[in-house]
């Protein structure tokens, strides 16, 4: 007889660190420990990481909640975004530890949060990953959602994308329409994937309204227009040029009686066939409107649309268009943050050699075996854009049709994210000059090092090596050259070669220096610590810091500081590095620096961190850090600890000094202020050294003191009688009561200055400008390679950082300047709205250009053109001003907006892409006299 035992009742068995294991049948299904959890994830991740496939499903989590659970299990994730590569997550042990998280909480990034009672709940528009939400393998969700519980879920596919090299990314806004039925007017939203085809669409559509597919017909209802019958196929929704939130109509014909296809009695309103005026061709085309006969001449038309909406077989026949009256005035319809498209589209839609050439007959220059472009695509659909804004006067223009091929071939811009102007702007020229590449071959050429020859030479053999391999219009108006010059530092070996450019991508040089404000504590505890405010290069290293420090906080010559980051009142890390830039640490961070005395004995560092007893013992404070020779007792790390909290104790206060050390500490502006402040600090430290807290030796600490280890993991007491194990760094941890906070004085371990605080008093009252020159002087400067770029010298056999100078050598009849007002790090981006000062007209390049070809033409510019971005990151705008062809008026292009604007308005500290073309010159061989604003620069 077999006995079965069952087990109703969930038991929970508590641990010595306070978690619970929940037992449910008599098996564990929640691991306690933290770092279970995270082996178990880092497992699950890895295990999805190597099988990537469509299909997969990830989850969307908050990004509030996950950074939560990781710094609970003391995982530090870099999440690398699903940007084309793949799907990367890399995880490093954190010595971070928190409580454990609650349960899940989504209602941050879902529409009407908490309230949100959808089964399949929307998510919240122009979320950023790493920033708002983290994607996680089905998996770690089940495991997840299983250990905390919560929600709401929020599960979407992998899909491939790409034309040319397929790229796995996770489809986070899945594809919304707006199906109306044209029987009821009703209206409802349907979500689907780009890549789910039109034939998924009829099956969906009709199993909601429980139609027949084959009786029923779906229109591309975008602009609330009919466009085209969309035919029930394996075409997806990207290939039909469907774009987010657009509108579909349904419609079930009706017969010679008036009754649909369902039994219903219908009367359906015709609607007027809609014509443009040009197709990809540049002839005439209709676009296919409602009839109420759907005889096979409707299927015959619709058969025929590709994904331009216009015929396909114009692709074959590229007849020449003129310009309208009033073209180059249409606006571009904005299709869900397509605002950094439009503004680089709009720039390039205003080049005159462009222009000429799309509008001609270009067929014979389409290459369509080139491996590196488009099969043509691209250039055919930027082609026909650009046709339409020339020829549809001022009705704004749809670039659906362009936008579907840029995501096939670029899929860092599908989707509906912000993006950069000139990372578009950048792949489009590239690709329309692979597209147009008139090289059908491209032949290996191998080149020579220059060997002391004339730079002429080797300037024209490069040119003509590369010539051989690029020939299109985008290489004859876009592309110039430039000299690069780099020399061994051991060897002097020089090596120079002469590379093209598309655009110039320049950096803003603004002030050299910056402030930082930096807490400075005793690591002997003898004073109370003191923000110093002190100034240092912008592009300096951790050792100017620390010379500065050391000479406005007076530091000894036996004493040294050590720099650390502080973050949630625990150090983050040390900055032992001398020679890690500044620029890694950001003005919103908190850094400290330790005073420790010089010795050549190894020296154990003893960190002291605290927590509040009565509120879940979370760390509070500013931790302290001392050093102690060889440390074998926890008597030892008592009086280390007594010693460094000394200062604090409230009968030992010197307010009178400590303030005004402090005041002193921030304007020290000359050397007889530093020498008094010094006094002072010396006067503060000689009253505190030798005097014994009363009662602190003849008793007992108060508090509680524990050691943890280097991760910060586990606390167990610390007796005085107890040994320790030599450790180059101990972690203690304090806890306080109520008690302790009569004693000491906490608040000045409570509240940190940061490095750098922005606000109202920070701001300059007016903002220095730089000119486009300057910023062309620093593209062009001699500066050595950074560490992770050094150069192998052939010379020396080894890698060195070599010395690097740059030098404009051939220009181009369409010169782009990029400014570098994003800056990027680790942690986070920067914008600068620095206000460059750039010519209109007359930007004479002469002093810049080492060739003195005559035959390149002028080296004189005038604006034509500019991309602008407005406000911050992630929620900026991008508009453009454009000069109109063989007109002297200047245009605002904001999306469908286009309105007339004055030259004297176009410099803005918005301008992100500056867009010049060569002046020509006049009969009599001159270029005219330099503007007014030229000469001012």
């Amino acid at each position: 007889m077999r006995i079965l035992f069952f087990f109703f009742e969930i038991m929970t068995i508590p641990d010595s660190s306070g978690c619970h294991y929940m037992m449910e049948n008599g098996s564990i299904e929640l691991p306690c420990k933290p770092e279970e959890e995270r082996r178990i994830v880092q497992e699950l991740t890895a295990k999805a990481e190597a099988n990537l496939r469509e299909g997969n499903l990830y989850y969307v989590i908050s990004r509030r909640w996950f950074v939560a659970w990781q710094k609970y299990t003391g995982l530090m994730a870099d999440t690398y975004p699903f940007d084309n590569r793949s799907v990367k997550s890399v995880y490093a042990a954190s010595s971070n530890t928190e409580d454990r998280p609650g349960p899940i909480d989504n209602s941050d990034i879902v529409v009407n949060g908490r309230d949100a009672k959808d089964d399949d709940p929307e998510l919240r528009r122009c979320l950023e990953e790493g920033l708002d939400y983290d994607l996680v393998p089905q998996d770690v969700w089940d495991k997840l959602l299983k250990w905390y519980k919560g929600g709401p879920s929020l599960p979407r596919q992998m899909i491939s994308v790409g034309d040319q090299q397929k790229h796995f990314i996770v489809e986070v806004y899945p594809l919304c329409l707006k199906l109306t039925d044209s029987r009821d007017q009703s209206e409802v939203v349907l979500k689907l994937s780009k890549k789910a085809s039109v034939r998924e669409l009829y099956e969906k559509v009709c199993r909601l309204k429980g139609l027949d597919t084959e009786k029923v017909h779906i229109w591309d209802f975008f602009n609330k227009q009919q466009q085209t019958i969309l035919i029930s196929s394996n075409q997806t929704m990207e290939e039909s040029n469907l774009q987010m939130d657009q509108d579909i109509l349904l419609e079930v014909p009706i017969d010679e009686f008036g009754v649909d296809s369902t039994g219903n009695g219908l009367a359906l309103v015709p609607v007027e066939p809609r014509r443009s005026p040009i197709s990809i061709a540049g002839g005439p085309t209709m676009t296919n409107g409602y009839s109420t006969s759907y005889s096979s001449d409707i299927y015959q038309r619709s058969t025929f649309t590709s994904s331009y909406g216009d015929m396909e077989d114009g692709h074959e026949n590229l007849k020449p268009s003129r310009r309208g009256d009033t073209g180059g005035l249409a606006g571009l319809q904005n299709l869900g943050n397509t605002c950094f498209m439009n503004s680089s589209i709009q720039c390039l839609a205003h080049t005159q050699h462009l222009v000429e050439y799309f509008l001609q007959d270009y067929s014979d220059e389409i290459n369509r075996q080139n491996p590196l472009g488009m099969h043509g695509e691209l250039a055919l659909s930027f082609g026909e854009l650009l046709r339409k804004l020339w020829s549809s006067g001022r009705t704004p223009v749809a670039p659906r049709a362009f936008k579907g091929k840029l995501a096939r071939f670029a899929p860092q811009f599908s989707g509906y994210n912000q993006h950069d102007s000139q990372e578009l702007l950048a792949f489009l020229l590239d690709g329309l000059h692979e597209d147009l590449n008139r090289v059908k071959q491209k032949p290996y050429i191998e080149t020579k090092d220059f060997d002391g020859r004339p730079d002429k030479e080797v300037a024209d053999e490069f040119w003509r090596y590369h010539k051989a391999r690029n020939d299109s219009v985008i290489v004859d108006i876009c592309q110039g050259q430039y000299k690069s010059t780099l020399v061994c530092p051991v060897c002097d070996k020089i090596s120079i070669t002469f590379d093209p450019f598309m655009y110039l991508s320049l950096p803003l040089p603004s002030t050299a220096t910056r402030s930082m404000t930096v807490t400075v504590f005793y690591g002997d505890g003898s004073g109370l610590p003191m923000p110093f405010t002190v100034t240092v290069l912008k592009q300096g290293c951790c050792k100017d810091l620390i010379q500065a420090l050391a000479v406005t906080c007076c530091l000894r010559s036996d004493e040294y500081l050590l720099l650390a980051e502080v973050y949630e009142h625990r150090i983050y890390r040390y900055l032992e590095n001398p020679s890690e830039p500044l620029s890694d640490i950001k003005d919103e961070e908190y850094i400290v620096a330790y005073r420790l005395l010089k010795t050549e004995a190894d020296l154990t560092r003893i960190e002291i961190c605290h927590r509040y007893q009565e509120s879940e013992r979370k760390p509070f404070l500013t931790p302290l850090v001392t050093v102690l020779e060889d440390p074998q007792y926890g008597s030892d790390i008592d009086l280390a600890v007594e010693k460094m909290l000394a200062p604090l104790r409230r009968a030992a206060f010197f307010t009178s000094a400590t303030q005004s050390g402090e005041e002193n500490g921030s304007d020290l502006t000359t050397r007889e202020e530093q020498m008094n402040s010094c006094d002072q600090l010396e006067h503060t430290i000689k009253s505190t050294d030798g005097i014994e807290p009363e009662g602190m030796s003849s008793r007992e600490m108060s508090f509680c003191l524990c050691i943890t280890d280097d991760k910060g993991y586990g606390c167990r007491p610390i007796m005085k009688d107890s040994p320790l194990r030599p450790a180059r760094l101990i972690k203690v941890m304090l806890d306080w009561t109520e008690k302790e906070h009569d004693l000491y004085a906490a608040s000045y371990l409570k509240d940190l200055p940061v490095v750098h605080k922005s606000g109202v008093l920070a701001k300059k009252t007016k903002q220095e400008a730089i000119s486009l020159f300057s910023c062309l002087d620093a593209f062009l400067k001699e500066e050595p390679l950074g560490p992770d770029d050094m150069w192998y010298c052939p010379r020396c056999k080894e890698h060195r950082q070599a010395s690097k100078k740059l030098d404009l050598w051939r220009l181009p009849d369409v010169l782009v300047f990029h400014l570098k007002r994003f800056s990027y790090s680790r942690w986070q981006k920067n914008k600068l709205d620095t206000f460059v000062n750039f010519p209109i007209q007359n930007l004479d390049l002469s002093r810049y250009t080492r060739s003195n070809d005559a035959s390149e033409g002028s080296h004189v510019y005038e604006l034509y053109a500019i991309s602008n971005h407005y406000g911050g990151l992630g929620g900026g705008h991008y508009s453009a001003y454009c000069k109109l062809i063989d007109d002297k008026s200047w245009y605002h292009f904001d999306d469908a907006h286009v309105s007339a604007v004055s030259e004297s308005e176009i410099k803005t500290s918005a301008a992100y892409v500056l867009f010049y073309q060569r002046v020509k010159p006049k009969s009599n061989g001159t270029l005219g006299e330099p503007s007014e604003s030229q000469m001012a620069f």
